[in-house]
């Protein structure tokens, strides 16, 4: 029986050998292309090392794709349930990212623009989250920009009618953390990839982030600082 089991998973894996098997423990296929995307960033402020495909599933990798959308070139829409972020480019193209969003009861919607950019940002926490997690309190005048800093390499600031939401896109995500709702309702992207976005997007960039209905709103304003 074990040798007919054998015999049976080899030909299932002949049978699939283009299948990531990630879910077995195996890492993820990579392309020259990743590998080039991906690759180390010496010349930064505080350099990044190469990302580690092995961990990131293809789907969160950064690529064209085709994309229809009502929103100009120029945009950026976050689609919180599948946990992609699109820059729209026009004649239904965008550029689409992995993300990590708000876990339950961080989530958050609607649309605003970015008003400010930062390089290698300070974190400040806001006062409730000081209250709901002590250890943040070292920090509630700000922790500067770092490897460290849970802002990562870059942030861009959603402000809503002049007013900051509290809510922001910013780096310090993890291969194995994309697709997954682990945030205190920030929009948490690769330092690869939000490198490339910061480069890429204007201020006064209007930003639509979808509801998920899985992820309930919360009463209070729960992001990141400045």
């Amino acid at each position: 029986m074990l040798r007919a089991l054998v015999v049976g998973l080899s030909l299932f894996l002949s049978g699939c050998a283009s299948m990531d098997l990630a879910w077995m423990g195996l890492p993820y296929a990579a392309s020259d292309a990743d590998r080039r995307t991906y690759a180390a960033l010496p010349n930064e402020r505080f350099p990044l090392a190469a990302v580690d495909l092995g961990r990131l599933d293809p789907r969160f990798r950064r690529q064209q794709v085709t994309y229809q959308t009502s929103e100009p070139a120029g945009t950026i829409v976050v689609d919180t349930p599948n946990r992609y972020l699109y820059l729209v480019t026009g004649e239904g193209r965008a550029i689409r990212y992995g993300i990590e969003v708000g876990r339950e009861g961080f989530g958050w919607s609607g649309s605003a623009s970015i008003a400010r950019k930062a390089d290698w940002p300070t974190w400040t926490p806001p006062a409730e989250m000081v209250a709901r997690d002590p250890r943040t309190a070292p920090y509630a005048r700000g922790m500067p920009g770092g490897p460290d800093n849970p802002l990562g390499a870059r942030a861009m600031y959603l402000y809503q009618n002049g007013h900051d939401t509290l809510y922001r896109i910013h780096g310090g995500g993890r291969p194995g953390s994309l697709g997954k709702a682990t945030s205190s309702g920030c929009i948490r992207l690769l330092d690869h990839d939000v490198i490339d976005l910061f480069d890429r997007v204007p201020l006064g960039t209007r930003t639509v982030v979808l509801p998920d209905p899985l992820l309930s709103r919360a009463p209070e304003r729960a992001g990141p600082q400045a």
